[in-house]
């Protein structure tokens, strides 16, 4: 079996399984958000809370965003094809940007509708319906997060980890409404504008990380310099090679690209020198879930170089 055939059985079988993973995180981040919006709402009018409304609106965003999620992955997960060599990985990334504007969106109107119940006080009814359903909402968002949690450790998706930054702030947003219930029940009234604006700030605050981790992919930013070190310190321990340089990184969805330059002995003999590139090819590989991997050869320099440019 040739070795490029196995490379491309290798790639194929990383794609399946991260295309599985990801497709069972986003339809049951859809399940639930939906599930979750008929609760909260059921109960909103039930018992007229700004904090459960805030609560409703804030799943609405998320089924959304999931939705988003939902077919962005299967886009980002199709293979390479003839227009689209590096694969559709961004497609991960274009999502999140998306639901970050919606975060900012829903936030922005929260915010309007915590500063008109300061002006125009109400009051909450039904509390203990209410802070039912937000216990059950909490289960239900704590169960989903540690599903998306395992996903990433096997996928490191960035539309899933976009995707769970929401529901790890629904989980902060179920505390602090109970808790607003809670004081809205001892007679403080007040307290469920306060805590609807305090969400607001603390949903524009995450999308500020949404947005940038997003950015970062599309603009193809480096690895991060850890990941740098170990391609690095790999290529250092191979005796033959005597420097490198034009290192180049960048990941899309699971994958990461990795380009760089090496410097041989010139007078070693060809197929020894493609050994050499191959097996450092299949090391740094080894470092990552999955990689891909282009070296070039140079001949070295009189006085060799062992750091990158």
């Amino acid at each position: 079996m040739s070795s490029d055939f196995q490379a491309n059985n290798h790639s194929s079988h990383h794609l399946t399984s991260y295309a599985k993973w990801v497709r069972l995180a986003s339809t049951a981040a859809i399940t639930v958000a939906v599930l979750l919006v008929i609760i909260k709402a059921a109960c909103w009018l039930y018992t007229g809370s700004a904090a459960l409304l805030a609560s409703l609106l804030d799943s609405v965003i998320d089924a959304l965003a999931s939705a988003i999620n939902f077919f962005a992955l299967r886009w980002a997960t199709k293979p390479p094809d003839a227009k689209h060599r590096f694969g559709h990985g961004k497609a991960e990334a274009i999502a999140a940007l998306v639901q970050s504007g919606f975060i900012c969106g829903s936030a922005l109107l929260l915010a309007m509708h915590g500063i008109d119940r300061m002006i125009n006080p109400t009051i909450v009814t039904n509390l203990p319906v209410g802070m039912a359903a937000m216990g059950i909402a909490m289960v239900m968002t704590i169960a989903l997060v540690a599903f998306q949690t395992l996903v990433i450790s096997k996928t490191d998706s960035t539309a899933i980890r976009a995707d769970r930054l929401h529901y790890q702030s629904d989980i902060l947003m179920n505390l602090a409404i109970l808790a607003s219930l809670a004081l809205t029940w001892y007679g403080w009234q007040a307290a469920d504008a306060w805590f609807a604006l305090a969400i607001a700030c603390y949903m524009m605050f995450s999308v500020v990380a949404i947005a940038r981790h997003a950015f970062s992919h599309l603009m193809d930013s480096e690895l991060s310099a850890d990941e740098r070190q170990k391609i690095i310190d790999t290529i250092n321990s191979k005796s033959t090679v005597r420097g490198f340089h034009d290192l180049r990184t960048r990941q899309s969805a699971g994958t990461r690209f990795v380009q760089m330059h090496i410097e041989l002995d010139g007078h070693l003999p060809l197929t020894e020198a493609h050994a050499i590139c191959h097996q450092l090819e299949l090391d740094i590989e080894a470092l990552f879930d999955h990689a891909d991997v282009i070296i070039h050869q140079d001949v070295a320099q009189p006085t060799p170089s062992t750091q990158p440019n």
